[in-house]
This record gives C-alpha cells, sequence and structure tokens, in this order.
C-alpha cells in the first residue's frame, strides 16, 4: 500500500445478531483506526447504537467513529428506468459523502472500516460507492471485503430449514423484480427489499412463505406456512411492526411443496 492512498475495510457483520460477527470481522474490526457510520435518522437509530456496541466489545482502542447522515433517496419511483434513475442518483450523493469523509477523517497509511448489514456483496451500496469513488480518479483507496452472515441465510437458520430443495437453485431478488420470477419453474425464491408485501400476488395451498423481519435482532419476528393460511397474518404483523418501529426490513423464501413437507412446519414466534 503506498503511503497517499487511503486502506479501507468493508466489513460484513451480519443481519443483526452481534453472535453473528466472525472471526475475521473481529479481527478485522481491530485493524482499523477509523469507523465510517451513517446514521438512516432517528427511526433506525437502533442500527447505529447496535453498530458502536460491537465497536466497544471488539475494537481495539484508540480508534475513531466518524458518522454522517445518509443522503436522502427518493423511494417513490415507478416502473425500472426511474428506479434505476434514482438509485443511481442516491449512490452519487452518497458518494460525495464518502469522500469527503475518507478525504477529511482517514490520513495516508491509516486503515478505515464500514460495518455493513448482512454481506457486503449482497443488495448492498458499499463496494459500488466506493469503486465510484475510485473512478473519479480524485483518491487513491486499497478496499478489502470481510464476508458476513446474511439475512438470507439468518432466515433460512431462523426457520431451520435449507435454501435449496434437491436438484432445485435459488432464485434471489428483489420485489420489484418478483412478477418476472417463476415460482412455477425450477427455482425457489427469497424475496428481499419487499415494501408493498408482492407474497400476496401469488395463490395455491400449494406455495409456501417462511418468512422473516428484523431478523438477528431482539424484535426479530418469525412466520411460517401456507400461503393461503398465513398471508393476511403476515400483512397484519408487519402493519403492526412498521407502527411500532417506524420501519420494517423483512426477507422471505417463497417454495412450492407438493402435499405435506418435513420442513414446511408453520411457526408464528414473536408474531
Amino acid at each position: 500500500m503506498s503511503m497517499d492512498q487511503r486502506h479501507l475495510l468493508v466489513i460484513g457483520i451480519g443481519a443483526g445478531d452481534p453472535d453473528h460477527l466472525t472471526l475475521a470481522a473481529v479481527k478485522a474490526m481491530r485493524r482499523a483506526d477509523v469507523f465510517f457510520i451513517l446514521g438512516k435518522g432517528r427511526d433506525k437509530s437502533a442500527l447505529t447504537d447496535l453498530r458502536r456496541d460491537m465497536l466497544e466489545e471488539h475494537a481495539r482502542t484508540p480508534y475513531r467513529v466518524v458518522e454522517a447522515e445518509d443522503p436522502w433517496r427518493d423511494r417513490t419511483t415507478e416502473g425500472r428506468g426511474a428506479y434505476t434513475a434514482a438509485v443511481h442518483d442516491w449512490r452519487g450523493r452518497r458518494a460525495d459523502v464518502y469522500e469527503r469523509l475518507i478525504r477529511g477523517e482517514l490520513a495516508p497509511g491509516e486503515t478505515g472500516a464500514f460495518l455493513v448489514w448482512g454481506d457486503p456483496a449482497l443488495y448492498d451500496s458499499t463496494l459500488g460507492i466506493l469503486a465510484e469513488i475510485e473512478a473519479r480518479g480524485t483518491l487513491a483507496l486499497g478496499v478489502e471485503v470481510i464476508p458476513g452472515i446474511s439475512s438470507v441465510s439468518t432466515l433460512a437458520a431462523r426457520h431451520g430449514i435449507t435454501l435449496n430443495q434437491v436438484g432445485r437453485p435459488v432464485h434471489i431478488t428483489p420485489a420489484r423484480r418478483l412478477a418476472e420470477a417463476d415460482l412455477n419453474g425450477d427455482a425457489d425464491i427469497v424475496v428481499m427489499l419487499d415494501a408493498h408485501e408482492s407474497f400476496t400476488r401469488f395463490e395455491g395451498d400449494e406455495v409456501w412463505i417462511y418468512w422473516g423481519a428484523y431478523l438477528g435482532t431482539p424484535d426479530e419476528l418469525l412466520v411460517s406456512g401456507r400461503l393461503s393460511d398465513v398471508a393476511e397474518h403476515i400483512s397484519r404483523v408487519r402493519a403492526a411492526a412498521r407502527t411500532r418501529h417506524g420501519w420494517i426490513m423483512d426477507t422471505y423464501l417463497l417454495r412450492l411443496v407438493d402435499g405435506p413437507a418435513e420442513d414446511a412446519v408453520g411457526r408464528d414466534e414473536k408474531a
């Protein structure tokens, strides 16, 4: 690493359970001089607090925490083109914030770190934003990625199931692309980033859902069963949780089950 290069660790810290930190993540945290945290407002302050708790337990002092507000993002856009444009706009403004923080708070030769929920390689923007900064050519970065336990892995573990069935692939999609996925094809479907309860578009007693929210946290919610039996219940649970917390982040698996299945046992925990 050249002396004018800023070295950055992008550390996956799991879906929310502090015990899901890997040994590699803990070792990486102990190498960092500066931790960058983007806050998401008062409603999601618990997420920032959990990061700070992890640092207090595992980081090696002295270290500094540099915090900034996450730029506003337009989440009202419809249609693939408008949505993509809104995401690129948000990422560009986020890159401006990252670049300002790195340039101003991380001296050449020091090591900075971003603590990323879940796994940095799965539906997270941090790596893409750092790549955009590097592409600008105004700041030299050395980026090292430490994988983490994703919400998808946590969902399967909490329900006591495997993500795949024998000989079948798994399709992972954001909810806005769920209409393009074929549950009647050869893949089970994992759905992320669903703001509109897209699971309600599926019908038939052979469809099972394994649903989870706030996975790995004390507020974790789990429901599973035949979709026709539990869809309305999940909707009520989601609404109540959103009202209580001001936000919700959930993940679920949709699976075709022909008749009774050993792993298809209805669950309703803390919901």
